[in-house]
């Protein structure tokens, strides 16, 4: 059974760092693309950043370019999203998902999602 769990999230000051991980179970992620998602309350999920397993393109939200950074391990089992300079708008339910081969924004795309894991960005 293919599974997604994500962790490291947390309770961080403004201006701190997170790692989120993402560590898939039953498939390893050589043809799929892994995109992280956020919600916050009240408000829909969005996209984050996404990277393609397979040719390693890599894409990121605006509001979260040159602060987040998405990268996978050498052995394609886990995704990681470096988080710096948070900001309390960055604050939400963390969730990361796969598809088939290549990054989509659209969140109908994605097959398998994991549990998510909270992030709360405060003073």
């Amino acid at each position: 059974q293919l599974q997604l769990v994500e962790s490291g999230g947390g309770l961080v000051q403004p201006g701190g760092s997170l790692r989120l991980s993402c560590a898939a179970s039953g498939f390893t992620l050589d043809y799929y693309a892994i995109g992280w998602f956020r919600q916050a309350p009240g408000k829909e999920r969005e996209g984050v950043s996404c990277i393609s397993t397979k040719n390693g393109s890599q894409y990121y939200a605006d509001s979260v370019k040159g602060r987040f950074t998405i990268s996978r391990d050498n052995a394609k089992t886990t995704v990681y999203l470096q988080m710096n300079s948070l900001k309390p708008e960055d604050t939400g339910v963390y969730y990361c998902a796969a598809r088939v081969e290549f990054c989509s924004p659209f969140l109908v795309d994605y097959h398998y999602w994991g549990q998510g894991t909270q992030v709360t960005v405060s003073s």
